[in-house]
């Protein structure tokens, strides 16, 4: 769950730090006070897109940091390992920095990440259901996705899109091959000839270094010889010869240190120097031994470099070049000989469909008790929401094979017992979709592993009896797991555990929002101010005091 956030320099917060509490918590205040933001901020956390506009007025940057409790399940302490972070005392640390330039940088315990990353580990901790998640459900892509989601299959779907993906990519070669094999045919003679004759060259890259190595050594044999039969000459023939001098003078200059110690220092340089030029002297005359005038090995040499260089300028790369250009052709040349075989290719084609149809059935077979719990969930719930007598159902109408399965999702609802359920985009209005999407978004969140639900707002269309119906069911869900309400309904804020009151107010010239948790008295005084306004009266207080006692009592 939620433990800590941390916003500084976010809109119109300047600097806040809320301690949150576990159960179900609602945050109220006038419009435009800032509730809205906070959630703003905390999916910023959570990997959500930034935006240099989100920075304060004035600052450099703003700095928002979530501070979660690991979910009991493991799977986030797991991916945490995986990714190589730091484990943090069973506790997840999320921070995001976005600067007024528009940059922004994530961390999580500490250690930078992507945004990518952040998003990852934030689907595992918190689900934030915006204001205007009901009309998403009006999309067939949404609904299925939500189905998908409740019937924990989005793997599966995800397979079953890559399988039917490979499908056709099969299905095109295979038509390809029947329409262009005379086409094909000249591509691959011509390119079996060209691999002939790379194959033929037997070449590789280290050759080409060692080759001109040796190259540049004959060519220049004459000049080392001479040069190599100068240096032996003045290193070490004669009484001249600098190695005999040396050491000539190393055994004077160590007798002398004998009798003087402050010499040691020289006797033990002119001693290495000594030994240096005798190890020099034997390579030299190592070396010159093995130099020799080869005119033959060095036009055979040439013929061979010749023989490269042709070859790479026609093919218009590197020498070093032509190893991968044999293996890209080989490579493509193979992917041509099984394009040219229609035959070939309609048995892959129907190994691959006959795959794609085990995963799409898997898919077919979890959708459809997950769309009939829904369906019984979501009818059951709008009897309670204003709409007794109205049915939902999840209709699963089968199709021609897709990416997304072999069905469709479509949802449907009669809003009463004389109406036939039609699509769901079709009849609800406005205060009806916003009820029946609720009732989905709670029931769909039930059954998910995320710890801390959020609603952002998600309320509006709703009042009276209904609006406090919708608070019991936020608060029976708060029970299972941590869910947070940003909301404009006394009856729904009367039902929370624990409440929030954001407010905003000037300073200077800044507006800054600030929060406010509220014990008893100053919740009265906020539900006061939700059904009175700006006029609070006795009774205003009364009835909002017997509202907290209703829900105290539930």
């Amino acid at each position: 769950m939620l433990r800590r956030l941390t916003i500084r320099d976010f809109v119109i917060v300047d600097r806040l730090e809320l301690e949150f509490q576990e159960g179900f918590g609602t945050l109220t205040g006038e419009t435009g006070a800032g509730k809205s933001i906070l959630l703003d901020a905390l999916g910023l956390a959570l990997g959500g897109r930034a935006d240099a506009a989100a920075v304060r007025a004035g600052r450099d940057k703003a700095d928002i940091a979530a501070e979660f409790d690991l979910p009991a399940d493991g799977s986030l302490s797991d991916w945490i390992a995986a990714q190589d972070l730091p484990a943090d005392e069973g506790m997840a640390i999320l921070r995001r920095v976005v600067e007024a330039g528009g940059r922004s940088r994530a961390w999580i315990n500490g250690v930078p990440v992507t945004q990518a990353q952040l998003r990852e580990a934030g689907d595992w901790l918190a689900d934030i259901h915006g204001q205007h998640a009901h009309h998403a459900l009006l999309r067939s892509d949404a609904q299925r996705g939500l189905i998908d989601a409740h019937a924990g299959a989005v793997a599966l779907a995800s397979e079953v899109a890559g399988r039917f993906r490979a499908w056709q990519r099969l299905v095109e070669l295979r038509r390809t091959a029947e329409q262009d094999s005379a086409a094909s045919e000249r591509e691959r003679e011509l390119l079996a000839w060209q691999i002939d004759e790379l194959r033929n060259l037997a070449f590789d890259a280290d050759e080409w270094s060692e080759i001109n190595q040796e190259h540049a050594r004959l060519a220049h044999a004459a000049g080392l010889m001479e040069g190599a039969d100068e240096a032996l000459a003045t290193l070490g023939d004669g009484e001249a010869a600098v190695a005999s001098l040396l050491r000539h003078i190393s055994v004077r200059v160590d007798a002398m240190a004998d009798i003087d110690p402050g010499l040691g220092d020289v006797r033990e340089l002119l001693s290495g120097a000594a030994i240096q030029a005798d190890e020099a002297l034997h390579a030299l005359r190592r070396y010159r031994d093995r130099l020799d005038l080869d005119p033959q090995r060095l036009a055979e040499i040439e013929r061979r470099i010749g023989a490269v260089t042709d070859l790479a300028r026609k093919y218009r790369v590197d020498p070093e070049g032509l190893p991968d250009l044999l293996d890209d052709w080989t490579r493509k040349l193979d992917e041509l000989v099984a394009r040219a075989d229609p035959v070939h290719l309609a048995e892959q084609e129907a190994q691959v469909r006959a795959a794609y149809e085990q995963a799409a059935s898997r898919l077919s077979a979890v959708r459809r008790p997950a769309a009939e719990r829904l369906s019984h969930e979501v009818s059951e719930a709008m009897q309670t929401l204003a709409m007794a007598g109205g049915q939902f159902a999840v209709a699963l109408e089968p199709c021609a094979p897709s990416v997304h399965g072999v069905e469709t999702v479509e949802f449907r609802v009669a809003a009463n017992p004389s109406q036939p359920l039609r699509p769901l985009a079709k009849v609800a209005s406005g205060g009806e979709l916003s009820r029946i999407g609720l009732a989905i978004q709670v029931m769909t969140s039930r059954d998910s592993a995320t710890p801390t639900l959020i609603f952002d707002e998600v309320d509006v269309g709703i009042g009276g009896g209904v609006a406090e119906i919708v608070g019991k069911l936020l608060h029976r869900l708060g029970r299972e797991r941590q869910v947070l309400c940003v909301t404009h309904l006394p009856q729904v804020a009367a039902c929370a555990d624990w409440q929030w009151n954001i407010a905003k107010s000037k300073r200077g010239n800044e507006v800054v929002s600030a929060v406010t948790p509220l014990e008893t008295e100053g919740r009265v005084e906020e539900i006061a101010r939700m059904l009175g306004g700006v006029n609070i009266t006795d009774t205003t207080r009364r009835h909002a005091a017997e509202m907290l006692g209703v829900s105290a009592a539930s």
